[in-house]
């Protein structure tokens, strides 16, 4: 408030009683100019004080040791040699000129919050002490407003002429956007009296937009080297085969739980400010979150190579496994983008799945090859001894992905099912077993659909989902079965529908299990695949990952 008080300004008392008064009221002028408007900016100039003035804080033998200032201060070697006397007073010039500087140097930035609770309680005193001693028209709150707004914007705008450290950007761009509006002009005591007044913004629109400018580059550089250093510690981890920790049975990382605490602080400190801010900075964590995935995958792929003979290898890989899952579900439930933009961000990550899968299934893969190979050896003479090996195989191997997430245990016996399917599909397409009978075609092709349904149970027992994995064997065996062209064509067309990468070169190697066709019927059942069928749900791989021929 100004040196004008609420007392200053209440009715004169009666002649009789001034007299007695005039002291007082003189005392208590003279303490009220402590607390006037020029005095609460003054905290702006803190330490920073004309030479040779002492302040009236210091004591007086700092003031005595500033005097020596207004000279030149001593050289090195006078210093030296002055020290070397015992004469320490020879040093006081220059550490009260470190004082100084220091002091000169000092913003508190907490500045402002003192300054807009100040600003705050005196229009509180205004609006409810001084307000109705005036008359409506001299217009006492706005005088008062006005005159703080204008002090507000004169200091800040010589502050943000600075270069400002990144906390003082954050700490401005927060006064002057968020807590000077909300805070104080639309204060509930105050929002009536200032709302139609258009004291406007602290800072012109386009110092506040080069701020924003340099806030969200700071931040993007904060976000970017902090991800980065959780991603170097977690790698060192890894590299010197650290087990990860175990969390509800499963293995655990803290990578992810890391990465999205630091963009969400990030996204929240901005939106603190505006929710324009926040948006703002949305666009520029799209930007690092998926280069940050990137260098994830590499690293990850890296150690997938690198680190085989570790103790704690796969139950590493197991663990970044799992934080696919946290940064996924974070990404659905609080990064509501396009899907265009989610693949973009959960690319990367199906990627260091995919190769985490076909880490922990290869020795199983590599366990399991001589045993398919067994039914060309056999000639198919024992197909249901060969598939319970090759199942009993497998179910042994189990366990070792049991600290998988579910649904990640899922999508990898999904993977195993579909690889059986696969090596099944390539043990048939060998082209070294052909039946010239109807009656051969037949049995095999009952071998196949038991085969078929031994797969098919066992997978889904396990929690395979992949249904669609379901017709390839059968429909398979049906082929083998018929005997008439027509009917084979209308089978391989509906087997097309469900499986669009099913070529001529697989539909060849299948045909010539059956030695009875002649060459125009087998090149009239293939034109049937001349024919754009189309797919009836979204394809998978499966005969593209089958080479024939």
């Amino acid at each position: 408030m100004s040196e004008a008080s609420s007392e200053d300004l209440v009715p004169p008392l009666e002649a009789g009683a001034a007299p007695y008064r005039e002291e007082e009221e003189a005392a208590k002028k003279e303490k009220k100019k402590s607390k006037g408007l020029a005095n609460v900016f003054c905290v702006f100039t803190k330490g920073k004080k004309k030479k040779g003035q002492p302040s009236s804080a210091e004591p007086e033998d700092a003031a005595g040791s500033r005097q020596g200032l207004d000279g030149p201060p001593p050289t090195v070697e006078e210093l030296k040699a002055a020290l070397e006397r015992g004469q320490l007073e020879a040093a006081r010039p220059l550490l009260a000129l470190e004082r100084e500087l220091a002091a000169g140097a000092e913003v508190p930035e907490s500045v402002f919050l003192h300054l807009g609770r100040t600003m705050k309680e005196d229009l509180e005193a205004v609006v409810e002490r001084l307000k109705p001693l005036f008359p409506a028209e001299f217009g006492v709150v706005a005088a008062y407003a006005e005159s703080y707004h204008q002090h507000f914007a004169a200091h800040l705008a010589a502050v943000a002429q600075f270069e400002l450290c990144e906390r003082d950007t954050y700490m401005l761009l927060l006064w002057v956007q968020n807590l000077y509006p909300n805070d104080i002009i639309n204060s509930p005591k105050l929002v009536g009296e200032l709302q139609g007044m258009g004291l406007g913004s602290l800072l012109p629109p386009r110092q506040i937009r080069l701020l924003e400018a340099t806030f969200l580059s700071s931040e993007a550089a904060n976000v970017r080297e902090l991800m980065d250093r959780a991603l170097e510690l977690e790698a060192r981890r890894w590299a010197e085969d650290v087990p990860p920790q175990r969390l509800d049975g499963y293995c655990h990382s803290e990578l992810a739980i890391d990465i999205i605490q630091i963009t969400s602080q990030a996204q929240a400190k901005a939106e603190s400010i505006t929710l324009d801010l926040g948006s703002q900075i949305k666009r520029v964590l799209l930007v690092e979150l998926p280069a940050f995935l990137r260098s994830y995958q590499r690293a990850f792929n890296e150690f997938l190579e690198r680190g085989k003979q570790l103790t704690n290898y796969r139950a590493n890989v197991i663990a970044n496994i799992n934080n696919c899952l946290s940064f996924r579900m974070s990404m659905e439930q609080n990064w509501q983008v396009p899907q265009d933009t989610l693949s973009l961000l959960l690319g990367p990550l199906g990627e260091l799945k995919s190769h985490g899968f076909d880490t922990l299934l290869q020795n199983l893969h590599e366990d399991l090859k001589p045993l398919f190979k067994r039914f060309t050896h056999t000639r198919w003479a024992a197909p249901v001894e060969t598939l319970e090996n090759i199942i009993a195989t497998v179910d042994t191997r189990l366990p070792e992905f049991s600290e998988l997430q579910g649904c990640f245990r899922e999508e990898l016996m999904e993977a195993l099912h579909l690889h059986l399917v696969k090596e099944y599909i390539i043990q048939l397409s060998k082209g070294r077993l052909v039946l010239k009978t109807a009656e051969q075609q037949q049995q095999l092709a009952g071998y196949i659909l038991a085969n078929a349904d031994t797969i098919q149970h066992f997978c889904t027992q396990h929690g395979s989902p992949a249904t669609w994995l379901q017709p390839a064997l059968p429909t398979l065996a049906e082929i083998i079965r018929l005997q008439d062209p027509s009917a084979i064509k209308i089978e391989v067309a509906t087997y097309a529908t469900c499986y669009p990468d099913f070529s001529k070169g697989h539909l060849s190697a299948i045909l010539a299990i059956k030695g009875n066709l002649s060459n125009s019927e087998v090149k009239r059942i293939r034109s049937i695949l001349d024919v754009s069928m189309g797919a009836q749900e979204p394809s998978r791989p499966l005969f593209s990952l089958i080479k024939v021929g």
